[in-house]
């Protein structure tokens, strides 16, 4: 007898861990900093060959780590002149390339009026873990019309000029045509020389900033048509430059340019958002932008809501991560790995799990990467998982009136300190529902546990917590208000691939973990719950692709092999 669509939409669950993903190594967590923090947006080293880590906080205060705790006496409190409401605040902070020797440092923030305000202060005479409060010059002030897309991260290039991204200055759609407006520094990537320390506005327009004498666009700018760079690297090996791009209500993008390109681009916001057309009024033809090199939904299951842009991995410690750029869904907790794969092409590579509410990744002096969780104020580092104490198997869910119950499969358990159920019911912000004992053996085991849960949709997460503090997360299940949920999903059971969709569906394909087509089919328009005769293929984790009428989406099955 067929399962009602309703059934399979509840039990229908994301397998991970099992198998990786065609050599990309595997990303684990482990908090570095559990307690102390509140909001905190970035961390960052120094450069000063003291190895300390500075944390900024969203309501204007920075604080030191000094690899062993964060120090109780703050590095500089800005509390006073910033607005931390929304997405305002203490944004950024950036180290003079030469900052042993002279001190200065500088800052991004809003200030009282909401204005984008970029400032430069200096350490302390008598106290490095101290800046002087005193020191204090604004060199740039830009107003915004609105209070969200603030932009908000600094750093220095290759070539010793300090470059920041700022924001289309908010609402939605960028209604003023900021980002495409040459005349406003909304909506750009900035390039300023701020070796002038002596004379207001302490600082001057490199020479080769490449609108320099066009009338039509500000001599600060370095490229044009970004809605929101929130963060935003450069390769500290090749000076290469990612952007992690935040996009309106369907796309979120990564942007790249090589070292060796110049400025002078335009990214394309707003009449494009990824690689879709947005708003084109008044627009070129879509190859004279410069065109992401990754996008992703609008959606939990492959994409997200919010990206957050990482890093590359230049560290020592994890030889198989070297080379790999890390970003991630701030909402979705969804993380990508992305290496070039020749020709102008990129391999990117979905892993689940990622800590929720990543508000920004941050890069120690020897390369270490960590995840900067913003709701909870935890410091994961960044660690690649060899043989995982566990091998989890499922983690699938059940609603009911008044409880939720949710269940897991593991493998292999050994050195397992508990599973802790985490619940939410916006999907950033998750709780504990409680913890479970492991049986720590190496065979098959189950585990159930009923949550009292009467709202009409929750999100679920299962946190592995190994017994020297890793924690591994599952992806996220919603359970509850099916119409919401459902999307489209698939499951593979023997040489079938099942199907839900609520919308007519067109072509359903399968790729391999590496990205290769395998496997496409005509699915006629088909909706609801079918299912489609797939041929033999090794055992392994596939993405299945799902074009409907309204978009395409995709879903990661496991086909056991035969």
């Amino acid at each position: 007898m067929r399962p009602s669509i309703q059934t399979l939409a509840l039990i229908c669950f994301i397998l991970f861990g099992q198998i990786s993903f065609a050599q990309t190594p595997v990303l684990s967590y482990t908090p570095t900093i559990s307690s102390g923090l509140s909001l905190p947006v970035e961390f960052i080293h120094a450069g000063d060959g003291s190895n300390r880590m500075f944390i900024v906080e969203q309501d204007g205060l920075i604080k030191v780590y000094n690899g062993t705790s964060v120090l109780a006496t703050p590095f500089l409190n800005l509390t006073t002149i910033t607005n931390a409401s929304g997405e305002q605040g203490l944004l950024s902070l950036a180290f003079h390339p030469n900052y042993s020797v002279n001190g200065y440092f500088f800052v991004y923030y809003n200030n009282s009026s909401g204005d984008i305000t970029i400032a430069r202060y200096q350490v302390s005479a008598g106290n490095a873990n101290v800046a002087n409060p005193l020191s204090g010059v604004v060199l740039m002030t830009i107003p915004k019309p609105f209070t969200n897309h603030n932009g908000g991260h600094l750093a220095f290039g290759p070539d010793g000029y300090l470059y920041f991204g700022t924001g289309d200055g908010g609402s939605g759609g960028d209604p003023f045509n900021n980002a495409q407006n040459g005349n406003s520094l909304l909506g750009k990537m900035i390039r300023i020389d701020v070796n002038n320390f002596a004379t207001p506005p302490y600082y001057t327009i490199p020479a080769d900033n490449p609108y320099v004498g066009d009338a039509t666009v500000l001599d600060e700018v370095w490229a044009l048509g970004v809605r929101n760079p929130w963060r935003w690297s450069f390769d500290r090996l090749t000076g290469d430059m990612w952007i992690g791009e935040v996009g309106q209500g369907a796309r979120e993008e990564i942007n790249f340019r090589d070292s060796g390109s110049t400025g002078g681009i335009n990214y394309g916001w707003r009449c494009y958002e990824g690689f879709a057309a947005f708003n084109t009024a008044g627009c070129a033809a879509q190859n004279t932008y410069v065109s992401p090199i990754f996008d992703y939904p609008h959606n939990g299951l492959t994409g997200g809501f919010s990206v957050t842009g990482g890093y590359v991995y230049r560290g020592s410690e994890f030889s198989s991560l070297y080379g790999y750029y890390i970003c991630a869904d701030y909402v979705s907790g969804n993380t990508w790995l992305i290496t070039p794969a020749g020709a102008g092409l990129w391999n990117t590579t979905l892993q689940p799990g990622l800590p929720g509410s990543v508000s920004a990744f941050g890069e120690a002096e020897n390369g270490t990467l960590y995840a900067v969780a913003r709701n909870t104020g935890i410091i994961h580092k960044i660690n690649v998982a060899g043989v995982l104490p566990v091998r989890l198997l499922s983690f699938t869910g059940q609603h009911n009136v008044l409880y939720n119950e949710l269940k897991w499969v593991t493998t292999g358990e050994q050195n397992i300190r508990s599973f802790r159920v985490t619940f939410s019911e916006t999907g950033t912000a998750f709780q504990t529902a409680g913890n479970v004992v492991p049986l720590n053996n190496s065979n098959s085991n189950e585990y159930r546990f009923t949550h009292p849960a009467a709202t009409t949709k929750m999100y679920y997460r299962l946190e592995t917590i190994d017994v020297n503090g890793t924690i591994h997360y599952s992806p996220v299940i919603v359970l509850g208000n099916l119409k919401e949920t459902m999307a489209v999903k698939c499951f593979a059971t023997n040489n079938m691939l099942s199907v839900i969709s609520s919308n007519p569906v067109q072509t359903v394909s399968l790729f391999s973990a590496g990205g290769k087509k395998i496997w496409t089919m005509n699915a006629t328009n088909r909706q609801g719950y079918f299912s489609m005769n797939i041929p033999a293929l090794p055992a392994g984790i596939y993405t299945a692709v799902v074009q409907t009428e309204d978009g395409v989406y995709g879903s990661r099955v496991f086909i056991s092999g035969r």
